[in-house]
């Protein structure tokens, strides 16, 4: 094996690869590798935890074909130290050298008979505009769980109806749910798919370089099928696959009320700086309090002897008053998912969620985007 490939290029596709890599020393010294494909089609750079696989080709000189296994994280920190020069590498027997400039290294390999196989790509269920689908991601995670004790839940739900995506999100106490449109390659596509969000996310992040993300289905069953995203990366093509989480997902679409009986137009800008400010006084696990009414939204914090604040935010209010009460970090998280300027906060009444959406300034359509928020107990 021997080629010659732009610094750059190959630094970016290591250290996305790399992250596929196991966080903790594998039970197989192969799955801590990075196995290095030098052919026809140029180079291939591929990682495998057995769960999530990432695959980049890239264009490269190749002189000698072949294969490798070497330490993914220790390429990685090798790639983003070297030098703004082309590099060159060369198995030579049992190590890989690696030339940049004037540096140079020799890794040790592990033996290639013991890596896995890799996960084929399902076949094409349909694509979408990169940037989009990344921006979508991005709000729907705001809500998915960080506990690895309830796994189901650590997911993004992805549901296929069409030529329409849902994404949705819940850690029990508050629900994101993203709508957009793609390109399915059958008009009556329908598929559902639950997805670590983590994986999601990184995923979709970094898979912006090119217009589109293809989406790969297989398997509509949680647990018994993968996922699978293609795009464009920086000098060539990177696939992801992972298989798709164990479990039923609550079904949650119907928590979002029909009818509101309190709604509120808020500047979002001021209402985050507002809620961030007023935060400062309350004490871990309480609520910042949050009346409506009087034209405004009144935020009060802290309580008996310790600190205190208070602050008015002006609103647009329609329906009765009422007085509820937020975790202030869920309350800004959803707050800044919402790309617009004007936000609307819709009740039922004040033990029941609120349901938080953006409005438009150009009267255009629903921006696709709501978050629902459950109300913490009030300090008597």
């Amino acid at each position: 094996m021997k080629f010659r490939v732009d610094r750059d290029v190959l630094a970016d596709a290591v250290t996305w690869a790399a992250r596929t890599l196991p966080l903790r020393a594998p039970s197989s010294p192969a799955l801590a590798g990075m196995l290095i494909e030098a052919g026809d089609q140029g180079l291939v750079l591929s990682a495998f935890d057995f769960e999530t696989s990432a695959r980049a080709t890239l264009a490269a000189e190749v002189s000698e074909e072949g294969r490798a296994l070497v330490s993914g994280k220790l390429l990685s920190e090798i790639c983003r130290s070297l030098p703004d020069k082309p590099v060159e590498m060369v198995l030579e027997g049992p190590r890989v050298s690696l030339t940049c400039g004037s540096a140079r290294f020799s890794l040790q390999t592990i033996p290639v008979e013991d890596y896995p196989t890799l996960p084929p790509m399902p076949a094409a269920t349909g694509t979408v505009d990169s940037q989009l689908f990344a921006h979508a991601v991005s709000q729907a995670v705001t809500a998915a769980g960080r506990d690895d004790m309830l796994p189901v839940l650590t997911g993004v739900r992805i549901e296929i109806s069409g030529s329409t995506i849902s994404l949705l999100a819940t850690d029990r106490f508050r629900l994101s749910h993203r709508e957009l449109e793609w390109n399915p390659h059958s008009p009556d596509e329908s598929a559902a798919a639950l997805v670590p969000a983590k994986v999601l996310e990184g995923t979709a992040k970094s898979l912006t370089s090119g217009s589109e993300v293809t989406i790969s289905l297989s398997g509509s069953a949680a647990g018994e099928g993968i996922i699978g995203f293609e795009g464009a990366g920086p000098g060539g093509v990177r696939r992801t696959t992972t298989r798709l989480l164990d479990g039923e997902f609550p079904k949650v679409r119907s928590l979002f009320p029909a009818e509101h009986l309190t709604t509120a137009l808020v500047d979002k800008a001021a209402l985050i700086e507002s809620v961030k400010r007023v935060a400062l006084v309350a004490e871990r696990n309480t609520a910042v309090q949050l009346a409506f009414g009087d034209g405004g939204v009144t935020l009060d914090a802290g309580s008996g002897d310790q600190a205190q604040a208070t602050e008015q935010v002006a609103a647009d209010i329609s329906g009765a008053e009422l007085t509820t009460g937020f975790n202030h970090s869920f309350l800004l998280e959803g707050l800044n998912a919402v790309d617009e300027p004007v936000v609307e906060l819709a009740f039922t009444q004040a033990s029941k969620p609120v349901v938080m959406r953006g409005i438009p300034s150009d009267g255009s359509e629903d921006p696709g985007f709501k978050y629902l928020l459950m109300p913490r107990r009030l300090l008597s």
